[in-house]
This record gives C-alpha cells, structure tokens and sequence, in this order.
C-alpha cells in the first residue's frame, strides 16, 4: 500500500486528462493510470489525426479547382502515406504536450491497466511488470470507448477495418466499403475520394448522418453524389467475405440483394463504452447495457466513484467528456463552479466531411413532438460574399425557435467552416438569448458568421439578403 491519493483516475483521454489537471488547479492530489496512450482515442486515433489527414484533402481538392481560380497545375502528385506520416507527427506532438501539462501540475502519471479492488483501492498491472495498489480517497473512470461492430463480422486489420487500423493506413485503398454513414463513416469516405478511391458507403437508415436535420443530410448526399460516392441508403449488411486481395460485403436493401467488391471495409457504426474487466460488478458499480450509470454529476450509485466520456453513454464527444471531467472534479473538491448544468441536447455535434455538418439540440419534428409551436429561420450560404469569394457556397444554418418565448431549441448547419460557426448559437442557447439578440448584433461584414445573423432575422420572416 502506497500514499493516498485524492483522485485516481483510469484512463488519459480527452476526459481523464482534463480531469486531472482541473483537480490538480484545485489542489487535489492525483494519480492518472493509463495503460497505452496519453491523450487517449481523441488525440492518437481520432479527432486529431483526421482532422490532419482532412486537411490534406482540403488542400487537394482546392488545387483540382485550378481553373476557377486561375492557375493551373500540372504534374500534380499526391504522397497519402506521407500525409498518414504528418498526421503520426502532429498526434505525436499533441501527446508530448499532455505529458508536459500532467508534470507541469503535478500529477503522477502511471502506464499501466487499473482495476477497481474497492471504492479506495485501484491495482494497476504496470507496462513494465509487476503491479501496484493504489489508495484513494475518490475513483474516476474514464476509459472511453472502442470501435462497435456487427455481430458476426470481425474486423481482421487487413481487409475488415475499423477506425483504429484505417487511421494508421499508409497505402490508399483502391476501392473501400464503408459500413455507416455517420461522422466516423463520412469522414473517411471525404478523405479516400479526396484522394481518388473509389468509395460505397452502406447505411442501414433512409439517410447519411441519420441523425442529423433531414434537409442537411439531403445536402451532404448531394455533395457526395457528385463527387462519384456510392450511397447506399436502406441498406444492411448481411455478412462478409474476405479474400486474399479483396473483401466481398453481401447486402440487403431496396434494390433486393447484392455483393459488393472492394480492397477494404471499413466498419464505421460507432463506438461501445469499454467498461469490461474493471472489477466493476465486484464493488458493486451500476452497469446497464454496458454504460455505467451516473448521475448529473458523474456520480456513481457508489459513493466516491465517478465516470466520465464515453463509458457514460451519454454522448460520445471528446469535449464532452472534458466537460464532464471538469465537473467529476470540481464536485470531488467540493468546487462546482459551473453555473450551468451539463445539457446534452445542447452539445455542439460536428461532422468534418465536406460540407461541414455542425448542430445542436432539437430538429423541427423533435421540438413538435414535444409540443412545442416552432418557427425556423433559414439561410442559405449561397448569396454570402465570404462563402462566394471562398468558392465554397453550398449548404444553410437553420435555427429552430419556440414561437412563444423565442428560445433557441436546435440550430442545424451545413457548409463552410460551420463547426467553427455553431457555438455562437450553442451560447445563445444556454444563457437564454433569442434570435432577436442574435439579429440585433452586429456581425463583421465580409464574414461567414453573417448566416448567422440572417437566419436569426429569417426566424420572423424578415431575413435581409433573402
């Protein structure tokens, strides 16, 4: 037995990390158990990387368009694994900044895999042999999540991919099946085609993003269309073949039966919480369908265990689970600054493809369904002057409204740049304002964040440019 820890918590992700330093500020002591990565899924296998990789993409696509911008470009080559390298680089840099952050305030940082022995106690199996126990007065989960897969289907690495070995992938696919048709799915079907793949994404519901405004997935579809994506919509997978130098994905949908052939499949239908083999049953930890249950405060039903990200269930964003990391710290320190209850409806929801996709809160037929009388605002990019000059016009901001009170139910957005729009309207929500207060700021003239504003006047017909 060792010296007693405040908070231990198991798992360095966007959420664990973002714990311990919020405790540390508050003087807590901490230890931070982390069996491969700091920095979790989010910064070694996910947001980041992508985020890397599409960038690339972006910067191929825009030079494709040499004639509409006046330049031409011949000889173009493009080097995908030299852009997998680039991605590794900045992942790798992101990395060594979470270790600065956890010396900088303090916190002990312990490679290894933690399991719950009590409600104090936590025995790590160290990276390099032997273990440890650690006392503690407070426990906060947060080991994440891990990719969902059919049942019946096991991704292999090679030729059945998920997220985790395709982000690694150095040598294009010729031809890929994505299976999904969600952020993870679309992303990788805008970065394969970017790069000159051919793409099939297969989605079991009507709709790429299904769960997005209906009007936004039909612009996304679009898009892809367009740009020579197959989507199958409506469509399952009934199982999958995997040969020396292809993958064969049998399929069912609205045109009946068929098998489709590609280099690579990608599974892509979410993420499962990773709550397995944490000695959780054994203290005593409610566990539903896999999630551990907590409640506004990521409290569990045991008293001094907390869980945060993904292995809540709630939502599984990387800045959700850093905002509930700050709370499971602040309510461990008896410190609850936030004058705002976390509101999940109100999360920010993003989707890098392009178009962007960026929402939050209540769609049209959610917010009547609920009884709420609705007025939409809606603007289109198209008559913009940044989006023209941008040669990037496609695409709106929706904000739905209650007609009575004015308050911001759901904004839903598709375009340039709207992951970078969206909090103006998550702000406005959450500290009451109306599309009113939206319509009545000024917003900088030639800006993107101008839609903003004409959607907010569009919410009462008066929509200026419209």
């Amino acid at each position: 037995m060792e010296q007693t820890y405040d908070v231990t918590i198991i798992g360095a992700g966007p959420g664990g990390y973002v714990a311990a330093i919020r405790a540390a500020q508050l003087g807590l002591k901490v230890a931070l158990v982390e069996k491969e990565h700091l920095g979790g899924v989010c910064i070694n296998y996910g947001c980041i990387p992508t985020k890397a990789l599409l960038r690339n993409a972006e910067v191929i696509s825009l030079l494709g368009r040499g004639k509409e911008f006046g330049f031409s470009i011949t000889g173009l080559e493009v080097d995908f694994g030299a852009a997998v390298d680039r991605s590794r680089q900045i992942a790798r840099r992101l990395t060594k900044g979470v270790a600065s952050l956890m010396r900088k305030n303090g916190i002990e940082v312990i490679e290894g895999t933690g399991t719950l022995r009590s409600p104090n106690e936590v025995k790590v199996a160290l990276n390099m042999g032997g273990t440890r126990t650690l006392e503690t007065r407070n426990i906060i989960i947060a080991t994440g999540g891990q990719a969902r897969t059919i049942p019946g289907i096991t991704p292999d690495g090679e030729r059945v991919l998920t997220y985790r070995e395709a982000i690694l992938l150095r040598e294009l696919p010729a031809s890929a099946i994505i299976v999904g048709a969600g952020p993870i799915g679309m992303e990788f079907a805008h970065l394969w085609r970017t790069y000159g793949a051919e793409v099939t994404v297969v989605e079991m519901l009507p709709h790429v993003l299904p769960l997005e405004d209906e009007k936004v997935s039909a612009e996304v579809e679009r898009a892809f269309k367009r740009r020579k994506v197959r989507l199958l919509t409506s469509t399952r997978v009934q199982g999958v073949e995997t040969t020396a130098d292809s993958v064969r994905v049998n399929v069912a949908g609205e045109k009946g039966e068929q098998v489709l052939e590609a280099e690579r499949t990608l599974i892509a239908i979410g993420v499962r919480p990773y709550s397995e083999n944490l000695g959780l049953e054994e203290i005593g930890v409610r566990v539903e369908r896999g999630t551990i249950v907590v409640d506004g405060y990521l409290r569990t039903n045991v008293h001094g265990v907390y869980a945060i990200g993904d292995v809540t269930g709630k939502l599984p964003l990387a800045h959700v689970a850093s905002a509930q990391g700050i709370v499971a710290a602040e309510t461990i320190a008896g410190a609850e600054t936030r004058k705002i209850a976390l509101d999940y409806e109100a999360m920010p929801r993003c989707t890098y493809c392009q178009p962007q996709v960026a929402s939050f809160g209540l769609t049209k037929p959610q917010a009547v369904e609920r009884g709420y009388e609705v007025k939409e605002g809606e603007f289109p990019f198209r008559p913009n002057g940044k989006a023209l000059g941008l040669g990037d016009r496609d695409g709106f901001v929706k904000i739905v409204a209650d007609a009575t009170t004015g308050e911001i139910l759901g904004a839903h957005l598709v375009g340039p740049e709207v992951t970078e729009l969206l909090p103006e309207l998550v702000l406005a929500h959450n500290w009451e304002l109306t599309p009113e207060e939206i319509a009545c700021t000024v917003h900088a003239h030639p800006t993107l964040s101008e839609v903003l504003m004409e959607a907010a006047h569009g919410v009462f017909g008066k929509a200026i440019h419209k």
